[in-house]
């Protein structure tokens, strides 16, 4: 190789090289055990409120991920933009002999990932959020290699069987999750998930593993779930009760949900079987809310719905959702389309009546 080829080593020992990460972080994240080092032992405690219902359980590491906190970092490499889905280029990333560096161009973060080990330099306690998705990256990588792909959809679980709720942007999917776990689910993952292929279940059986990151609702959401509802002063529980249904569907205004305060110890589960996915097709104003059974081969207009491509921060990105990966995951899963009118109670009703039904041969169609 060049000497003067630039490498991730190279970044890393002119980046990190003042103080050694002499703290650690063990957590298990489903079948996964991560080892977070870092200089900070502030930032270390930030990461285990946030992982605190994934502690580790003394085993060796899967994945090892170091964080250093420094100053903004912008090192002289051949940054190339990436847009993703959003019209701005927040991130700029470089492929090197022995792995990629992302650049995140408004707080000045650096994630080094690939042959020369898994790292995040730069103001991190700072952008606390943007170190989390980086860990979790790495944990959504191990499960790619495994043959999941990326959902648009949160998912929620009882016992063993979980759903998949997706749905188009705005449709509720994050809110009919957390009131089916009002009513006794568990939270599997909020707005992205893993769906691969599970081998202890037969041909065409499906996994879930959720993303862990708290779920992000709007105030609809929790004026109407008691479990929610201290999360609003008075004054903003009165002010949103004010407003019209309709201006209150469409308002956005993004609050993080603690699954363990407002639900308990024990709430929050990465995986589990995918016994169903449910698609909110819904619209506020559109009468009857109706349930129907189908396939995605039947369907093929729903993937849109949940399909995701990936970006840059994993190791296959960037690389686009393609269909027919999809209609093939998914050929054996039952899907439950929910249209006409909104109505969480009833949607509610029917997800747990699919986590409840136990006999395998009891038909979807008698589910609902």
């Amino acid at each position: 190789m060049d000497a003067r080829t630039p490498t991730c080593r190279h970044i890393l020992e002119t980046s990190a090289r003042k103080t050694p990460p002499d703290h650690a972080l063990h957590l298990r994240l489903a079948d996964t055990r991560v080892t977070v080092r870092s200089n900070s032992a502030e930032l270390l405690q930030d990461l285990d409120g946030h992982y605190r219902e994934f502690p580790g359980d003394g085993g060796e590491a899967d994945i090892l991920v170091t964080v250093m906190e420094t100053g903004p970092l912008s090192p002289d490499l051949p940054f190339a933009p990436w847009t993703g889905e959003d019209d701005a280029a927040k991130e700029e990333f470089a492929d090197l002999p022995d792995g990629r560096i992302v650049r995140k161009r408004r707080t000045g973060l650096l994630l080094v990932f690939g042959p020369a080990g898994h790292f995040v330099l730069g103001p991190c306690r700072r952008h606390l959020d943007q170190v989390i998705n980086a860990i979790n990256a790495r944990f959504a990588d191990r499960q790619f290699r495994a043959g999941a792909a990326l959902f648009h959809a949160a998912a929620v679980c009882l016992g063993e069987s979980a759903v998949a709720v997706a749905g188009f942007a705005g449709a509720g999917k994050s809110t009919l999750a957390l009131e089916v776990m009002r009513q006794g689910a568990s939270f599997v993952s909020n707005d992205r998930l893993l769906v691969g292929p599970d081998p202890g279940s037969g041909p065409g059986g499906l996994i879930v593993t959720g993303i862990p990151r708290m779920p992000r609702v709007n105030p609809g959401t929790l004026l109407h779930n008691d479990r929610l509802g201290a999360l609003l002063t008075e004054e903003e529980r009165a002010a949103y009760a004010g407003l019209p249904p309709r201006v209150l569907w469409s308002l956005e205004r993004k609050y993080d949900i603690p699954i363990r305060d407002c639900f308990g110890p024990g709430r929050f589960r990465l995986r589990a079987g995918l016994a169903a996915l449910v698609v909110l097709c819904w619209r506020p104003g559109g009468g009857e809310a109706r349930a129907a059974w189908t396939d995605i081969a039947s369907r093929p207009d729903l993937l849109p719905a949940f399909m995701k491509d990936r970006g840059v921060i994993f190791e296959e990105g960037p690389r686009r959702a393609e269909a027919a990966d999809y209609l093939s995951l998914l050929g054996r899963c039952p899907v439950l389309v929910l249209d006409g009118g909104v109505d969480f109670g009833h949607a509610a009703a029917v997800c747990l009546d699919v986590l409840g039904a136990s006999s395998p041969e009891k038909s979807p169609e008698g589910r609902v």
